[in-house]
């Protein structure tokens, strides 16, 4: 177990509702230390957090969450919002009611536009696998892939369950090669964090990590 690739591939995250700026500048200042791959946070703490950061540590936040119901329009909103106060990634959660319609074709649209919105930014695809059939994540692996969005990503960590290991495993059998997996939710160890990153993950998101690894260097 290497625990810098771990640390390496941490977007260290806090999205609590009663996050305060104090937590979120001690993460801040947690990814700074340890070097993580980003810290993903709430909007509202964007512009602050990149202020405070200056470009050290990609400042990652979330649109259309947790539900994902919100319109086209609003998460388009959303992104150019976070966007022009700092954020260089975006993690965005499909709407999952049209994943059940059968409705690819919107869901492919949507996340399409979003990714002209972020350009050269990275762009998450959250599909909520707790939600979904294996089939409907298989399907959401090729929807992800039409759409050149940067990765697909296992879930919010405020619905049912995260991050379950079959999923990325399904993941990495099924999205293009330039389509990379973050596994999020409930990762509580580094042994389960490395086992993400060996089935085929390149981002955890978690808020844990951080301090696992304090704990094994005491």
């Amino acid at each position: 177990m290497d625990l810098k690739k771990i640390i390496s591939a941490v977007d260290h995250t806090l999205l609590t509702q009663g996050a305060t700026w104090e937590e979120i500048q001690k993460i801040c200042q947690e990814a700074q230390t340890y070097a993580t791959a980003s810290i993903c946070i709430p909007p509202s703490f964007v512009k602050q957090a990149a202020d405070y950061l200056q470009g050290e540590i990609p400042v990652c936040t979330v649109i259309g969450f947790p539900n994902g119901y919100q319109t086209t329009e609003t998460k388009v909103f959303e992104a150019e919002d976070a966007i022009e106060n700092g954020a260089s990634e975006i993690d965005m959660v499909i709407n999952i009611g049209w994943v059940k319609e059968r409705k690819y074709d919107q869901v492919e649209n949507e996340i399409r536009t979003i990714k002209t919105v972020c350009g050269d930014f990275i762009l998450k695809v959250i599909v909520e696998t707790c939600l979904l059939t294996e089939e409907e994540k298989i399907e959401m692996c090729k929807v992800v892939t039409r759409a050149g969005a940067d990765y697909i990503k296992t879930s919010t960590g405020f619905s049912t369950q995260g991050a379950t290991f079959d999923d990325v495993s399904l993941f990495a059998a099924h999205v293009g090669e330039n389509v990379k997996i973050k596994a999020a939710g409930g990762i509580g160890s580094l042994e389960d964090a490395w086992r993400f990153l060996s089935l085929g993950a390149s981002r955890l998101g978690t808020s844990r990590i951080v301090k696992l690894i304090e704990e094994q260097g005491k």
